[in-house]
């Protein structure tokens, strides 16, 4: 077994594996950005080391200061977690290049199946049916024009090295060609480093049903089981369930051994997961994420299995250890991804900020896997998944209502977060029957009334002239903690020595979302949220309507369209692409 691992990732899968090394009693090792320097996962970790700069791109995605990170601290593996380097062979192969383990499959699985376009013809060659789609990619928006026509709308713009709805475009007709994938190149690039995209027809009412797989290096392949994604926004998934409901065990059956013949006709090692569309009795080869997925933990209850030390066991030689017939799973378990946006209305508007007040829930069959505690920042530049909240029940209804009482003690202030919209999910008569799709949410679900306040934080206590601070240092590139007795400045997150927060200063406050724009209706088009301006749509002397997007802003690896709330003339445009902007800043005015 390893001595020393390192983790490629940060938040709560970071989190996640180094729970699992130390219960094994393997060392762990993180690696953090500037703003992440005393993320929860910096302080878990035995040991952390510096990779510089604030944006993924800088940090997480800096190949070099990975690999210097490894042979600095003598880590003798790797598990990147998911999203960035996760799906990389380029990553994988520098990892393996220096002697090291990769956790996860080998390059050349990857290249096939972390490509999705090479993963639709694999499926192929294996037997499994794939959703109808173009297996070459996009060289010019014309072709996705052309597809339209030939094949229907609406059109599925996909990020070939991506996963988890990032750099998805949903097309409905030619107008929104050039733009949706100037956009799914953006997202692509800012989120796994490649832009490439290639195109599906987007069906009209699926269900998003995945299956785990796990291969090891002996050539044995099992499926543990499937989990149901349907709920999603913005074609990223926001409650997961395992089993799926009103779902054939013929139908699980088939489709778990397709799953295993996919992994194996790849050459594929560890944890993957084979997701499909199900529609009308009949499923669809959709992609492979060759990694463990945000949703392990549904199945992690319902099985009874570390899904994590059975990859490192898997990476270092092991065999699986049980087989297809020993695989038993029990009662239901639901996830909801707890993220820092607000539902408001349906705009799932990113809400980064400090987040001044984190209750977790407790008791019987609840878990809460969390990427952060109560003091800690939600950047613009990462996910903005704050925490996964988990339930088991003995069956489906009894674990609906077990997460509708979990939900209801989770206490998160300063940032908005999509717990409102989880309780209206759970609650909906469609998801208690088993009847949403990929597409409920977004167009049957009536989230009007719901609201996310974002609380202030709560007052400081004038009596206690000293807090107890945890202060980082580096040397080296290497971090160290202190603990020092400091005069209260009035950051302190309460009095009497009691957690603060642990960034000097506080990001502005967003103001309460309103319209897509976060304008005031005066003309001035203010952002509701940090982040950066991607494109500028409009320029000065432009006429422009009640509800027309004016510039597009990126926070939290998402862009959103920034709208004008009044109909007239452009006076000023006061950004311009690349530019960072604070929540309530006007990039626009309008007489």
């Amino acid at each position: 077994m390893f001595e020393k691992v390192l983790i490629a990732n940060r938040g709560e899968i970071a989190v996640r594996v180094i729970r699992t090394c130390r219960e094994m009693g393997i060392a762990t090792v993180a690696v953090y950005s500037e703003l992440d320097r005393d993320a929860l996962h910096v302080r878990l970790a035995d040991e952390a080391f510096a990779l510089g700069g604030q944006t993924a791109a800088e940090s997480y995605l800096n190949t070099e200061a990975i690999l210097d990170a490894i042979a600095r601290s003598g880590a003798d593996a790797v598990h990147p977690g998911y999203g960035f380097f996760s799906e990389n062979a380029d990553f994988a192969r520098a990892i393996t290049g220096q002697g090291v383990t990769f956790i996860g499959p080998p390059p050349e699985a990857i290249e096939v199946m972390g490509d999705k376009i090479s993963s639709r013809l694999a499926a192929e060659r294996s037997g499994v049916a794939g959703v109808p789609g173009r297996s070459q990619p996009v060289q010019d928006p014309s072709e996705i024009t052309a597809f339209g026509q030939e094949f229907g709308w609406p059109v599925a713009i996909k990020a070939a090295y991506g996963g988890g709805g990032r750099g998805m475009k949903v097309v409905n007709g030619p107008d929104e060609v050039e733009a949706a994938a100037e956009s799914a190149q953006r997202e692509a690039v800012a989120y796994f480093g490649r832009p490439e995209i290639y195109l599906e027809r987007y069906l009209t009412w699926p269900r998003h049903v995945e299956m785990q797989i796990f291969c090891d290096t002996q050539g044995n392949g099992i499926w543990l089981g499937e989990r149901d994604c349907s709920a999603q926004r913005r074609h990223q998934k926001l409650v997961e369930e395992s089993p799926a409901p009103e779902f054939p065990d013929a139908v699980r059956q088939k489709m778990g051994e397709a799953a295993v013949k996919v992994a194996l006709g790849c050459g594929y090692v560890n944890a993957g997961t084979v997701e499909f569309l199900f529609q009308d009795g009949e499923f669809y080869f959709l992609e492979m994420n060759t990694r463990l997925q945000v949703e392990h933990p549904v199945t992690e209850m319902v099985v009874g299995k570390d899904l994590v030390e059975l990859q490192l066991r898997i990476a270092a030689g092991e065999p699986i250890g049980f087989t297809q017939d020993q695989v038993e799973r029990r009662g239901h378990a639901i996830e909801c991804r707890i993220n820092a946006e607000n539902p408001a209305g349906g705009r799932f508007l990113p809400s980064p900020g400090t987040i001044t007040r984190f209750r977790r829930p407790d008791g019987y069959g609840t878990r809460t896997d969390a990427g952060y505690e109560e003091g800690d920042t939600v950047s613009q530049f990462y996910d903005n998944l704050i925490a996964k909240l988990v339930v088991w029940g003995s069956d489906r209804e009894h674990a609906r209502r077990r997460m509708l009482r979990a939900l209801a003690e989770t206490e998160v202030a300063g940032v908005a977060t999509t717990i409102p919209a989880h309780v209206a999910i759970l609650s909906h008569p469609d998801f208690i029957a088993g009847k949403h799709s990929t597409r409920w949410v977004e167009e049957t679900l009536d989230l009007s009334e719901v609201s996310a306040p974002v609380a202030p934080p709560p007052d400081e206590d004038p009596d206690n002239p000293k807090v107890l601070r945890e202060v980082d240092a580096e040397v080296n590139g290497r971090r160290f903690r202190v603990k020092l007795w400091v005069p209260d400045t009035g950051e302190s997150g309460g009095g009497g020595g009691g957690p603060a927060p642990r960034t000097a200063t506080a990001p502005r406050r967003p103001r309460a979302a309103g319209g897509g724009s976060g304008g005031t209706g005066s003309g001035d088009v203010a952002v509701p949220m940090q982040g950066t301006i991607v494109r500028v749509l409009v320029a000065v002397g432009d006429q422009v309507e009640l509800g027309q997007a004016v510039c597009v802003l990126e926070a939290m690896k998402m862009e959103n369209n920034i709208a004008a709330e009044k109909a007239g003339t452009v006076k000023e445009v006061r950004v311009e692409p690349g530019q960072a902007v604070g929540g309530g800043d006007v990039v626009v005015v309008i007489e």
